[in-house]
Parts: structure tokens; sequence; C-alpha cells
């Protein structure tokens, strides 16, 4: 993943594809030189799978969600439920890192694929909670602040688990 803020044109979409972009490379690069064991530790006690192989995960699913359950109203296939609403964080403790940064990486590529294929104003086939249907505008917008978001947690995370810190 190329880690760029800077847009190869002056338009909307490639702002928004841009800084979406910018942040699933920072995530990745949270990661780097780090062990299985380390992306499993959960250093803060109040939030046990806050975990960076957890957080890597998340974001994987949660891009599924917007972009195959709610944009175009496929399946959700994550592996949360009611009963388990945080498990895709659970599950990620089973997988070795860098199959779930590839995973995550592969997810990335195909999701810009159809952003490239969808006009920014059309609009999700599944509603969110309060009914609307948003556009993909407002997803990539919301992936945009949910990725930056969690980059903290991971910058948090990683420096309490081996002390990198500036990545």
């Amino acid at each position: 993943m190329t880690r760029s803020d800077t847009p190869p044109s002056e338009d909307e979409r490639a702002y928004l594809t841009t800084f979406l972009d910018y942040c699933r490379a920072t995530a990745v690069s949270k990661c780097e030189g780090l062990s299985d064991e380390g992306a499993r530790t959960a250093p803060l006690p109040a939030s046990p799978l806050m975990t960076v192989a957890g957080l890597i995960s998340h974001l994987r699913w949660v891009e599924h969600y917007w972009f195959e359950a709610i944009f175009l109203g496929e399946e959700d296939r994550a592996p949360w439920s009611q009963e388990d609403p945080d498990r895709e964080m659970r599950v990620a403790l089973d997988m070795p890192l860098e199959e779930l940064l590839a995973e995550y990486r592969a997810n990335s590529e195909r999701y810009g694929r159809l952003v490239t294929e969808h006009d920014l104003d059309e609009r999700a086939k599944r509603p969110v909670r309060d009914g609307r249907h948003v556009t993909l505008r407002w997803i990539l917008m919301h992936l945009v602040e949910e990725t930056a978001r969690h980059n903290g947690h991971l910058d948090a995370i990683r420096e309490i688990v081996d002390g990198t810190t500036g990545v």
C-alpha cells in the first residue's frame, strides 16, 4: 500500500479515495516489525479485545459491512453476531498478523475498484440504523473517520506493546 495523502487530481473522488488509502496504509504501517505475539497483546486492562490484530480485523470487517452488506446489499458475512458483537476482534487472535494484513490489503484493493465503478451519489441498497440510504460519498467519509480513529488506537497500543512510536 502506497502511503501518500496527496491526491492525483483535484476532484472529490480523488480526495476521498486518497485519504482512505492513506489511512489504510497508515494502519498497515503501524504493524511493521510487530510479532504475532505483540499483535495479540492487549495492554489496556479495561479493553481486553483492543489488540493490534483485533483492530486490523475490525477495520477489514467494517469495510466489508459498509461496502458489501450496506452499499451493495449483499449478505453480511462478518463474524460478529448479536450474542458476540466484537467477535471480529476475537477471531483475529487465532490468525497470524501477516495473514490479517494480506486479507486487509486484498479487500482494500477490491473495494478501491468498487468505488471507481460507482457514482459518489449512488445510494446504498440497505438502510442504516436511522432508515436512511446513505450515499457512497458518505460511506467513504465514514471509513476515513473510522480508520483514522483506529490509527490513534494502533499508535497507543504499539507504543505500549514494544515502545515503537512515530510509524
